[in-house]
């Protein structure tokens, strides 16, 4: 895979007045300049323990998928305790393996057949061209209602490509006490 290597930079700072770290994103890719069809990736602060093969496989996963203009990563549910958690962000996707809907509900309701239901990780990769859209996007009302940012893609109608990780997620941090266990964890 063909990998562009962005200009030096140390650090970007970013306005104060960003919604989301998606807003904030793109400001930082702005200032890079980057071309449109560069891919930039966003490994969200409460994922610091995420692997780097995730990382690049998201990144593939947008450069594969030219119609795709986000890409991310879901991990399967098998913890009915996580299932039912708020601060667990569920996904259910299409055929095609592209995001449908995002939720901290329990989505999808587990009825007879109902299809594996999957965590979101917190990574995004991008192209550079749509960073700038989706500063120019207002937010839907389901990105309030759930205070999620990637609904505002999917509200305005762009697509979402994802990558199934099978492999064990590292936790993230939620809470004051998923901190704890990530801090055990680093030390």
């Amino acid at each position: 895979m063909p990998w562009v290597q962005a200009p030096a930079l140390n650090s970007a700072l970013t306005r104060a007045d960003h919604a989301s770290g998606t807003e904030r994103i793109a400001e930082a890719a702005a200032q890079l300049g980057l071309a449109d069809e560069a891919i930039v990736v966003n490994v969200q602060g409460d994922e610091p323990l995420i692997a780097p093969q995730l990382i690049a496989r998201v990144a593939a996963a947008l450069e594969r998928n030219p119609q795709a203009s986000v890409a991310t990563a879901c991990h399967p549910i098998h913890d009915a305790a996580e299932f039912a958690n708020p601060n667990v962000v569920k996904a259910v996707l299409n055929a095609k393996g592209e995001a449908l809907y995002f939720s901290r509900a329990a989505i999808p309701h587990p009825r007879s057949g109902a299809p594996q239901a999957l965590r979101h990780i917190g990574i995004y990769a991008y192209r550079a061209a749509f960073l700038e859209r989706y500063a120019s996007l207002a937010p839907s009302p389901l990105e309030v209602a759930e205070q999620l940012e990637q609904l505002r893609v999917l509200w305005h109608g762009y697509r979402i490509a994802t990558v199934i990780e099978e492999g064990a997620i590292p936790p993230g941090v939620d809470t004051p006490a998923d901190l704890q266990a990530v801090l055990k964890l680093l030390r």
